[in-house]
């Protein structure tokens, strides 16, 4: 565990819904069922600093919906400031399906499409 000297590592950018397949190997139209993940790059790295005992912050844009709230509630459960979070009343919290095909290609569907 890292030891926490005081500093803070910020991360700014995107945190979404990451619908991942209930199987490996299949597209996303062969896929029977879907689970809900956090994702996001910059969301991730904030959670991940938080859980390797450092201070840490994200700021973004989240839709101010059920998801959105859904995503600034895993954060603090993680212990990441998210005082950062701007939740928007006029646009949805980003939704992405993605899947890792049988021959190793990725596959991703994003709504809203950025």
């Amino acid at each position: 565990m890292a030891t926490n000297n005081g500093g803070l590592i910020v991360s700014f950018g995107e945190m979404l819904i990451d619908f991942v397949p209930t199987v490996s190997g299949v597209s996303l139209a062969e896929a029977p069922g879907f689970l809900k993940a956090a994702g996001g790059a910059p969301a991730n790295v904030a959670i991940a600093v938080s859980r390797l005992g450092g201070n840490s912050a994200f700021i973004g844009k989240l839709g101010d919906d059920e998801f959105g709230n859904m995503l600034a509630g895993i954060l603090k459960e993680n212990g990441v400031s998210s005082d950062g979070i701007c939740f928007d009343t006029e646009a949805r919290t980003a939704l992405a399906f993605v899947t890792l095909k049988a021959d190793g290609d990725r596959e991703f569907m994003l709504e809203p499409e950025c």
